[in-house]
């Protein structure tokens, strides 16, 4: 599966979540939501959307490489285990290219040991652990881009 927006397969439909999500503030930034698993890519993305994100998503690394260069987007959700290329090389390969270096990843996993060993932490990507509830994901999410924003802002002055 290539890249892109989820059109028509997720409606949004903020009467599904609960009070505090319905009432958090939107948000309006885009994030590439990588997982293999179109359960989870449909729940994510439902539910960031809900909240105002602009999501587009990718089914493995190497599809999110390119939609990375294609959409720079503001964050990369990134799962560890995938086929073909698994989410650390592809964040490894995301943050050595020099167009891409600077979008945060938050890595999504449900093997840690597996991720470090694997070199997740020399990435210098954020660590969410599965299963995840979307409200916890969403402030791994927020953390990320408020830190971007706030490197943004330093770098300005």
């Amino acid at each position: 599966m290539n890249a892109g927006a989820d059109h028509g397969e997720c409606p949004v439909d903020r009467r599904c979540l609960n009070d505090e999500a319905r009432r958090a503030p939107r948000d309006t930034r885009r994030i590439l939501l990588v997982d293999d698993t179109a359960d989870t890519r449909e729940m994510f993305a439902l539910y960031f959307r809900s909240r105002g994100f602009t999501v587009e998503t990718a089914s493995d690394g190497r599809a999110a490489i390119e939609a990375a260069h294609r959409l720079r987007p503001d964050v990369i959700v990134m799962d560890v285990a995938m086929p073909g290329l698994d989410g650390i090389s592809a964040t490894r390969e995301i943050k050595q290219d020099p167009h891409t270096v600077d979008i945060p990843v938050v890595i999504l996993t449900a093997y840690p040991i597996r991720a470090i060993k694997g070199g997740a932490l020399e990435t210098g990507a954020r660590f969410a652990m599965k299963p995840c509830a979307p409200e916890e994901l969403e402030q791994h999410v927020r953390s990320v881009l408020d830190t971007r924003r706030s490197d943004d802002a330093a770098g300005e002055a």
